[in-house]
């Protein structure tokens, strides 16, 4: 599916080398191409890209477009034809990958109910087989972000009544997110803590927006009770497709809510974030009172379980955020119309991503805790990596050579080599943990300040440890694009980083 926007000027629906050179030729997909929905029309009405619809609809069926999603393609194709823009035979090859597709899933092979998959149903989705990995999923997917000693996981026989408070308590739909399919059956937050101690629930507020909490119930409730969880975010009246949210706060008086139920509560205070994006939580971060932090997403029809599952510890947390969560102040100074993603400090303009971005994090990408702990060291790893180069090569004859081009000569010759680290797990009980191995190139070309370059999860026993191999390409892994768009290998010194754990080698011709 080709996207609505530009790259390097030209929208990726009407872009052959993309679509033909790229999907079609290296890739080798035998399938079709389809616009995303409304494509084609966007970079005629909305991005003035030609000057006539049948010129659009010409650019997108020569470029490689197979399939329009929308009905731009039906009102102007046969216009484009008269006007000789295109030839029948190009959408002849349109249509026969359309068709090819369709017949390789069974499309004409006659009555679909005597087909090998004619007789699905919902009793072949709901099974308990299916349910169980919706929760699995969710459980995987939920990142502990703050964890005070003493905190999580609770205990079932030691809590006697838990306060569970907040908009997002009992929820259903919600967790489901957008572009959805149709659950099996819901947990809400609420169900799923019911279902392993006595609960005491407040919406706290009547919706996400929370403009009037009901802070004098909720720290009543609080106050007696054994712990506290407090389910807060948002919803897709907030953030969903063509919705943008306007700032990185907890809407209406959600924090008001938090921070006055903390000052009072008996036990621990357990925050649960549902939403998609991140949020500059650090009042709470910060507060002592709240003793841990959970980031769930959108977690699906057994969200609910699964929260209570990483809760009360009958699962241990492993997810890792996808994306670094800003502070407010970072919207203040990246303009939504800037997608320069290196910093210009000359400017004040902090760049974006973690692996540009300059400024402050509340939580960074890749971020995430368990309830083991675990220990990274790189075992074995290269001090010095050479490129081989032709001895013409024109760093062969130059002292200032700082980087060399990434070209398809170079890359063939494939240099690689290989990291190995020993990962243990320091606690008694088991868990899974995601080993993340990020690298920080020369400062050549305005290059990242770090970029992951493999990632693994592994399941290990308490007490226990194993040895882990990464194999580090030096195109595919090393490489950086520079200021015109050319990839290239910078030359000089690198450091890999496992967590804390840091390595520096030395990459030379």
């Amino acid at each position: 599916m080709c996207s609505y926007n530009q790259v390097n000027g030209k929208p990726t629906c009407a872009d052959p080398h993309l679509l033909a050179g790229v999907i079609r030729g290296q890739w080798k997909l035998n399938g079709y191409i389809v616009s995303d929905c409304d494509s084609v029309e966007v970079f005629f009405d909305d991005q003035h890209y030609t000057k006539t619809p049948e010129q659009a609809a010409a650019k997108a069926i020569l470029a490689g477009l197979d399939l329009n999603c929308g009905s731009f393609l039906g009102q102007h194709t046969a216009a484009a034809v008269k006007k000789g823009l295109l030839k029948e035979s190009d959408i002849d090859n349109a249509i026969t990958n359309n068709f090819a597709t369709l017949m390789r899933l069974g499309f004409f092979d006659g009555d679909p109910r005597k087909q090998p998959y004619g007789k699905l149903g919902p009793k072949d989705v709901c099974t308990a087989e299916n349910q169980g990995l919706a929760r699995d999923a969710a459980r995987q997917g939920i990142v502990l972000l703050k964890n005070t000693a003493g905190s999580l996981p609770l205990s079932p026989a030691a809590i006697k009544t838990l306060a569970v408070i907040g908009p997002n308590a009992n929820v259903t739909k919600t967790m489901i997110g957008n572009y959805e399919g149709i659950p099996c059956k819901y947990t809400t937050p609420l169900q799923g803590l019911t279902a392993s101690v006595a609960t005491k629930y407040l919406p706290g507020c009547s919706n996400v927006t929370c403009g009037n909490a009901q802070v004098k119930e909720a720290k009543k409730l609080a106050a007696t009770a054994d712990a506290t969880v407090l389910l807060m975010g948002i919803d897709q009246s907030l953030e969903r497709e063509s919705f943008d949210r306007v700032d990185l706060r907890l809407p209406g008086q959600q924090p008001l809510l938090i921070k006055e139920v903390a000052k009072v509560a008996k036990g621990p205070v357990i925050l649960v974030i549902m939403s998609g994006g991140g949020f500059d939580i650090s009042f709470a971060k910060h507060n002592d009172k709240v003793t841990s932090i959970l980031w769930v997403g959108y977690p699906g029809e057994a969200g609910g379980a699964a929260i209570a599952d990483v809760i009360f510890g009958y699962y241990n947390p492993s997810g890792r955020l996808p994306m670094t969560w800003y502070p407010q102040s970072y919207l203040d100074k990246v303009p939504m119309t800037n997608m320069n993603m290196r910093p210009d400090p000359s400017k004040g303009y902090p760049g974006r991503t973690y692996r540009f971005y300059t400024g402050e994090t509340i939580y960074s990408f890749g971020h995430g805790l368990s309830y083991s702990k675990f220990s990274r060291k790189i075992v074995k790893a290269p001090q010095t990596v050479s490129i081989p180069l032709d001895d013409d090569h024109v760093c062969r004859q130059s002292l200032d050579c700082n980087s060399v081009e990434a070209v398809e000569q170079l890359c063939k010759k494939s240099v690689t080599f290989d990291i190995h680290l020993r990962v243990q797990n320091k606690a008694s009980h088991g868990g899974s943990h995601s080993v993340l191995l990020f690298v920080t190139p020369p400062s050549v070309h305005n290059s990242p300040r770090k970029h992951l370059i493999g990632f693994e999860k592994i399941y290990l026993k308490g007490k226990s440890g194993t040895l882990m191999r990464f194999k580090v390409d030096v195109c595919k892994d090393l490489s950086v694009v520079d200021e015109l768009g050319r990839r290239k290998i910078a030359l000089g010194q690198y450091v890999l980083h496992v967590g804390n754990f840091k390595h520096t080698f030395s990459l030379r011709i």
